[in-house]
């Protein structure tokens, strides 16, 4: 199939087409701290000070059932040596916290763009615009500003800051960069988003239940993408054009992901029935992505969806009849990253991008997927680049 926006290649998959925004380049950057997935329970409960055995029983079993083997984390015995009170139930510890959020942030966020500029090939100074996605710190002037100083970008640079977000942020930034590379002939936008958990880290408690769940699904870390339209071979090599974006609200749950700032850090609630409430919407959704281009089987399309937990994912297979090869690079990018909110569907693109240069898709289109705060839908419909139109 093609449309106006393009030609088709001889593979059946898009030449890139000058008027859409483009993927160009990717990055990511970790904590140095690795937290294998069978260390977890003795770690956080060491770390937490706690020896309930119902505690730990059902820590192994969330441990087992998220399908994590590996996360990286900010948080270690020496930050607790230090900050004592982190783990101590009713003290508060916003201030603190904060302090070693906003730097980490940056100092994940600068790795992760390095990372994208090298290989994007261009220079910082080629940047005309940044976005700077975070749920995890807060201050005046924001982390944006902070990074673009750390890059060296230029004070021209026009920044944009999405911030709480939660699971849908980078794929809101995906949709925010199309918008700018498209309205701006030229632009060259990077995007930044940054994660930890230490606003949220608390010993475990009988009345948070969910802070279990997130001690056994929720990594750190950053990722970086570069985003133009109209990209110009050899020096820039696009793999993703972004073709058409929507975000969507359901009404009447606000309550299902909560997440409140208080002394003690951010208080944060994840209803059991949000995989119920994504199921309930997910297939008209996608048909509004996949109607753009008359697409009608779920199967012909690749997927790149944020992987929140297995249960979204097994709750997204059978609803829309999947074959399991379809939800194969979330599910590696959750086994290998957990969950780091609003960075791994940028780890989900990268699986992406070796998928689409190995020639191991066959399917010209495909859906970007991300559910967070609201209930919120992101999605966009995107199509493999095999190659660079010449200047």
């Amino acid at each position: 199939m093609t449309t106006g926006s393009g030609s088709t290649g001889a593979n059946g998959r898009s030449q890139s087409s000058r008027g859409k925004a483009m993927l160009l380049a990717l990055g990511k950057g970790f904590p140095d701290q690795v937290l294998p997935q069978e260390k977890v329970v003795e770690s956080y409960l060491q770390d937490s000070s706690c020896d309930d055995p119902a505690t730990r029983a059902k820590l192994e079993r969330l441990c087992t059932t998220t399908t994590v083997r590996t996360r990286y984390t900010v948080m270690s015995k020496e930050l607790l040596d230090k900050h004592p009170e982190l783990k101590m139930e009713g003290t508060p510890t916003l201030t603190p916290r904060l302090d070693i959020c906003n730097a980490a942030v940056i100092d994940l966020g600068a790795a992760a763009a390095r990372a994208a500029l090298d290989d994007w090939g261009r220079p910082a100074a080629d940047i005309t615009h940044l976005i700077y996605i975070s749920s995890s710190e807060l201050r005046l002037p924001g982390g944006d500003l902070h990074l673009a100083a750390r890059l060296g970008l230029s004070p021209n640079t026009v920044r944009t800051s999405l911030l709480f977000l939660g699971c849908s942020g980078g794929a809101a930034a995906l949709r925010t960069a199309k918008d700018i590379a498209e309205n701006n002939p030229g632009s060259r936008v990077l995007v930044t988003a940054a994660e930890t958990t230490v606003l949220g880290f608390r010993p475990p408690s009988y009345d948070r239940p969910y802070d279990l769940v997130g001690a056994a699904l929720f990594g750190d870390g950053a990722s970086a993408v570069i985003i133009g339209a109209g990209p110009m071979a050899p020096a820039e090599d696009p793999f993703l054009e972004l073709e058409f974006s929507t975000q969507e609200f359901l009404p009447g749950t606000d309550k299902v992901i909560d997440g409140k700032i208080a002394e003690e850090g951010i208080n944060f609630k994840l209803g059991r029935d949000l995989p119920e409430k994504i199921e309930g919407r997910i297939e008209g959704f996608c048909r509004t992505l996949m109607n753009q281009v008359g697409i009608k089987d779920f199967n012909d399309v690749f997927w790149a969806v944020h992987p929140g937990g297995p249960a979204i994912l097994n709750r997204l297979e059978f609803c829309l009849e999947l074959q399991p090869e379809k939800l194969k690079i979330s599910r590696k990018a959750l086994k290998n990253y957990g969950n780091v909110s609003s960075n791994t569907i940028f780890y989900v693109l990268e699986y992406l991008r070796d998928e689409l240069k190995k020639g191991a898709i066959s399917e010209e289109w495909g859906l970007i997927l991300a559910f967070g705060p609201g209930i919120t839908f992101e999605g966009l419909l995107v199509r493999g680049v095999k190659k660079t139109f010449t200047s």
